[in-house]
């Protein structure tokens, strides 16, 4: 199976997610959409579809023009229902795409916190086997809305944490493919007058803590959505097969 990494900027990328696509044996594109127009191969040959983060908004798209090329574009993966995974940014730019509202924060949420499943995770097949509550790694703005017709997974005090959209489409606003490298890199290179003010000691003391647990739930949630991507690309292979042996 060839798998699309949607990526906005150069420090935010498939992180732990990659050696999980690669490791189950599929092909991985990284598209850096800002610089080029089009992806490595042909949409139609992506079996499933990664959409990370970046510095950028959903709201910026007269700054950032490509952002309304991709919105369009993955509203025409979610009609498809071509299985995709969309991470903080892509998350928004998904819930967008869905027509749902994607909202500036009173105050940025960054670094670690809490977030709890809702009673719908129960029955879905990303989210049911996730422990009740667990902690996350954030670096965050703005939040998104569920959009009509989407489930709840995930949330905390702050905002919806994450929720899926119609069979194959889920959205988490929680960096669950973050390297302890990226959250090193971000603290670096974080902007005061964005991010507000940073303990960037503490924060690095509680990444030493946590991020190896947090990489292991990150390859087991991107393990699980690959699971369900092939599952769905081997029933659409047995469609076009039937259909062609009855032509």
């Amino acid at each position: 199976m060839r798998v699309l990494a949607i990526v906005h900027q150069a420090d935010v990328t498939a992180g732990v997610f990659a050696d999980v696509v690669t490791g189950r044996g599929h092909v991985l594109d990284h598209w850096a959409i800002s610089a080029a127009p089009e992806p490595p191969a042909p949409i139609e040959d992506y079996g499933a579809v990664l959409v990370f983060g970046g510095a950028m908004h959903v709201d910026q798209e007269d700054r950032h023009g490509w952002l309304h090329d991709e919105r369009l574009l993955l509203q025409r993966l979610l009609a498809d229902e071509v299985p995709l995974l969309g991470v903080c940014l892509g998350g928004q730019l998904a819930a967008k795409a869905l027509h749902g509202h994607v909202r500036r924060m009173p105050s940025p949420e960054i670094g670690w916190h809490v977030v709890e499943l809702t009673p719908e995770a129960g029955s879905d097949p990303l989210f049911a086997h996730m422990p009740d509550r667990f902690p996350t790694f954030q670096w965050h703005l703005y939040r998104f809305e569920l959009p009509e017709g989407a489930v709840p997974l995930a949330r905390n005090e702050r905002c919806l944490q994450a929720f899926r959209a119609g069979p194959a489409a889920w959205a988490v606003q929680f960096h669950a493919e973050v390297t302890h490298e990226s959250v090193r890199h971000w603290l670096r290179s974080s902007d005061p007058a964005e991010d507000g003010v940073l303990d960037v000691a503490r924060l690095l003391a509680e990444t030493e803590e946590r991020i190896r647990d947090w990489n292991d739930f990150g390859r087991d949630l991107c393990g699980r959505f690959l699971a369900l991507a092939e599952a769905t690309t081997a029933g659409r292979g047995a469609t076009t097969r039937a259909t062609s042996l009855r032509s």
